[in-house]
C-alpha cells in the first residue's frame, strides 16, 4: 500500500512540473511574442511619421514652378505605394516584412532623387521651411533605424527561444512560428553620396 501511494506522489509530481514547464513556456512565448507586436507598431509609427512629413516637403518644394514635376509626381507615387502596404503583427512573415520593406526602399529612393534635384535650387535650400523639413526627415529616418533594430532583437530573442529545445517542441505543437527580419538592402553597404550644401 505505502508503494502505491509513493508512486501516485511521484506522479502527481511530475504531472505538476510538468504543467509548469509547458505553462511557463507557452506564457513566455506569448509574451514574447506581444514584445514584437509593440516593437511592429513603433516601426509603423515611424515610417508614418515619414510619410505624414512627404506632403508638406511636397508643397514646399511645388512653391518654384520650375521645379522638376516628374521627381514630385515619383514622391507622391512612391509614399502611396508605401503606405498602402501594411502587415498585419500576427503574421510578421519574411516575406511580409521584405514586401513592406520593398515598399519602403522604393519611397526611400524616391526622397534621395528629390533631395538630390533640390541641389540645383539655391533659394529651396535655404528656404527656412524646406530647412526644417529636411531636419524631420532626418531625425525620422534615425528614428526608423532605432526602431528597425529593436525590431530585430525581440524577433531574434523570441526565434532563439521558440527554436531551442525542448521549448521547439511546445512552438509546435501551439503554432508559434519564426518572425521575419529586416534585412539590409542590396548596396546597403555603400554609402550614398548626397549633398545638401
Amino acid at each position: 500500500m505505502k508503494k502505491k501511494w509513493i508512486v501516485l506522489i511521484v506522479v502527481a509530481l511530475l504531472l505538476l512540473i510538468g504543467y509548469s514547464s509547458i505553462k511557463g513556456t507557452y506564457n513566455t512565448m506569448v509574451t514574447t511574442e506581444e514584445s514584437i507586436s509593440a516593437s511592429w507598431a513603433q516601426v509603423e509609427n515611424q515610417y508614418q511619421r515619414r510619410a505624414d512629413l512627404i506632403p508638406n516637403l511636397v508643397n514646399t518644394v511645388k512653391g518654384y514652378a520650375d521645379f522638376e514635376q516628374e521627381t514630385l509626381t515619383q514622391v507622391i507615387e512612391a509614399r502611396a505605394k508605401a503606405t498602402s502596404i501594411s502587415v498585419d503583427p500576427n503574421s510578421l512573415s519574411p516575406q511580409a516584412i521584405d514586401n513592406f520593406e520593398q515598399a519602403q526602399q522604393g519611397l526611400s529612393s524616391a526622397l534621395g532623387r528629390l533631395l538630390v534635384t533640390i541641389e540645383r535650387y539655391p533659394d529651396l535650400k535655404a528656404s527656412q521651411q524646406f530647412q526644417q523639413l529636411q531636419v524631420q526627415l532626418e531625425g525620422t529616418e534615425n528614428r526608423i533605424a532605432v526602431e528597425r533594430r529593436n525590431f530585430n532583437e525581440q524577433v531574434q530573442s523570441y526565434n532563439t527561444y521558440i527554436k531551442t529545445f525542448p521549448k521547439n517542441i511546445y512552438a509546435n505543437l501551439f503554432g508559434f512560428e519564426s518572425k521575419g527580419y529586416f534585412q539590409a538592402t542590396t548596396g546597403a553597404e555603400k554609402a550614398p553620396e548626397v549633398s545638401f550644401d
